[in-house]
């Protein structure tokens, strides 16, 4: 069980959500790695292997920041997702992790062909989009 967070600050010009712990840990999460591990069934799936992979967050920017009762937060993303609560501990677990969470996104964005930058979603499987005469 980790601490509960003494601060939270959002620095928006940085897109960084700066949590500070009981614990004395302090962390830095940038928006796009919280916004692609967005604990919710939106991102998550309903079990292991059924995630979304998240593209086009590099510029995901933070809305606002609400508590949920002592133990979680909700944030309010500018691409409208919201249904993520992000406990203390998955908080605390995303900092102590960062690195190998952000080094196996861009893995998985490489294999899937996606990027960070957003408006390049890759084409769908199976067809070739409109107005290519296959569809």
């Amino acid at each position: 069980m980790s601490g509960h967070p003494t601060e939270i600050k959002l620095h928006q010009q940085s897109r960084l959500l700066e949590i500070a712990f009981d614990d004395g840990a302090c962390f830095q999460l940038p928006y796009e790695l919280l916004r692609v591990y967005s604990p919710s069934a939106e991102v998550r799936g309903h079990g292991p292997g059924q995630e979304t992979l998240q593209v086009g967050k590099k510029d995901v920017g933070v809305l606002e920041v609400l508590p949920v009762g002592s133990y979680a937060m909700k944030i309010v993303y500018d691409d409208g997702h919201d249904s993520g609560l992000y406990t203390w501990d998955y908080l605390h677990e995303l900092g102590q992790h960062q690195a190998d969470l952000w080094q196996n996104y861009l893995e998985r964005l490489a294999t899937a062909g996606g990027s960070r930058e957003p408006g390049s979603e890759p084409e769908p499987k199976g067809g070739c989009g409109s107005g290519c005469g296959h569809g």
